[in-house]
């Protein structure tokens, strides 16, 4: 379950930026949208759903980027550059002095309460041979500090998580505390490194977990095919049937789909069935058909697992209203058992309704034009009165701010019309005019346009 997402000098947010799940204190409305989960003796509570308003280039994917960027670093276990990220091309590009990139996040897995934030010293916007390094890493366990990790290594008080420690810790602890401290490396993680191999493999391990299984982010969705979720063959299966079902209520009736294992074992693709005939879905359905088949399974995975599900213009070329029917299951206590979330960014107003979304779930961003700087705010942070008026409307006449006022008009605007006598194609036309030539072509003309003898009645 995440509770907060923060990050500061990533792309266009300059200052640190912090997207929370928390929901709002005294805050009504929607309660039944309220996650909850315990961790020792404290409640935590949560947003099952969430979603981002702003314009074109405002920052809303960077956003999503961010959290992707962290994931993939976390799992590789390193920051140097891979398929996964480009490192380089994460600072603020117009910062004039060069600051380490942040990142913090705060999420329940496994019963436990877990803060990590990583600090990367990437040189600046695009320097690529920059030698970067880890400048601050540290891990807090249900508010407990583990380690921290700067230019030395620190640690809190371990045995807050003796339960969790490896076979005979408790007996070297010290000289093991001594061995991490000398075998740092500066551009890998404490957290799945060493603090893995020497301290407690079984809390790095549900961390890891967490970040591979349970965060899921579809961002840049500018493509056909996002990709199946891949669990056990039973859950494939549960899958596969509940998608055949969901395609049939979302209206796709005409063809049959289905996904086609090649024979050389790689991914699956899907495949439309008219008639008899077996034809790759990609070059045969329309974008709206394969966007929902592709994002369906997700949903689904988020769920049955307890997912967090991030979605970059989820609603994209989806009718609304199957849009809504998904985010109710996410509301929904007898659908979503295991505390799923959905965040999704989007430009279609109609979600902007107080009886889809509490305030503290509607999100925005915009970008300054002049210092080109993102900054992120929620409806819950305005006043009372505005929360009672018409959320549509508020917005577009820009109460909310993260809208841009567009208007291509002037660049079809009509030009002034020549003046003749300075046009010379006119000037040429006149001195045709006078000219034999176009005297001899209108009296043919006129000869023409006579009747002949044979017209008469």
């Amino acid at each position: 379950m995440l509770l907060e997402f923060k990050i500061k000098n990533y792309k266009t947010f300059r200052e640190e930026t912090v997207f929370s799940m928390v929901p709002k204190p005294g805050l009504k409305g929607l309660d039944y949208s309220i996650l909850s989960c315990e961790t020792g003796e404290k409640k935590h509570r949560a947003l099952s759903s969430a979603v981002i308003y702003g314009p074109n280039a405002a920052g809303k994917t960077n956003m999503f980027g961010a959290a992707d960027n962290l994931r993939h670093i976390v799992l590789m276990g390193h920051i140097r550059d891979g398929t996964a990220c480009n490192i380089s091309m994460m600072p603020f590009s117009e910062a004039s002095v060069t600051e380490p990139v942040e990142f913090g996040l705060s999420f329940i897995a496994g019963g436990i309460k877990f803060d990590y934030n990583l600090a990367i010293d990437a040189g600046g916007f695009m320097e690529e041979d920059y030698r970067r390094s880890v400048s601050l890493e540290e891990l807090h366990v249900n508010g407990g500090m583990i380690f921290c990790r700067t230019d030395t290594l620190e640690f809190g008080n371990l045995r807050k998580i003796k339960d969790y420690w490896i076979k005979g810790l408790d007996k070297n602890l010290s000289v093991m505390r001594t061995i991490a401290q000398n075998n740092l490396d500066p551009e890998e993680l404490f957290l799945t490194n060493g603090f893995k191999s020497m301290f407690s493999s079984a809390l790095a391990g549900l961390i890891t977990e967490w970040f591979e299984k349970k965060l899921i982010i579809i961002h840049k969705t500018d493509r056909n095919t996002i990709g199946r979720y891949t669990g056990s063959p039973q859950h494939k299966e549960y899958i596969e049937k509940t998608l055949r079902g969901a395609a049939k209520t979302f209206g796709i009736t005409a063809n049959e789909l289905e996904y086609v294992t090649p024979e050389d074992g790689s991914e699956p693709r899907l495949y439309s069935l008219p008639g008899s005939r077996s034809v790759n879905a990609e070059s045969y359905e329309s974008f709206g058909t394969l966007k929902f088949i592709n994002e369906f399974p997700l949903v689904i995975a988020a769920l049955t697992e307890g997912a967090v599900l991030i979605i970059d213009e989820f609603d994209t070329s989806i009718q609304p209203l199957a849009v809504m029917n998904i985010i109710g299951m996410f509301h929904n206590d007898d659908i979503n058992k295991n505390n799923a979330q959905l965040i999704f960014n989007t430009h279609n107003p109609i979600f902007l309704n107080k009886n889809l979304f509490r305030r503290d779930e509607i999100k925005f961003v915009e970008r300054d034009g002049l210092t080109h700087e993102s900054t992120h705010y929620s409806l819950s942070d305005f006043g009372a009165e505005k929360a009672r008026e018409d959320y549509i409307k508020n917005y577009f006449v820009s109460q909310y701010g993260a809208i841009r006022d567009i208007d291509f008009s002037p660049m079809f605007a009509d030009e002034e019309p020549a003046d003749r006598e300075d046009d010379e194609d006119y000037e040429d036309f006149e001195d045709y005019e006078e000219s034999e030539e176009f005297q001899d072509t209108e009296e043919i003309k006129e000869t023409d346009d006579k009747p002949s003898d044979g017209g008469a009645t």
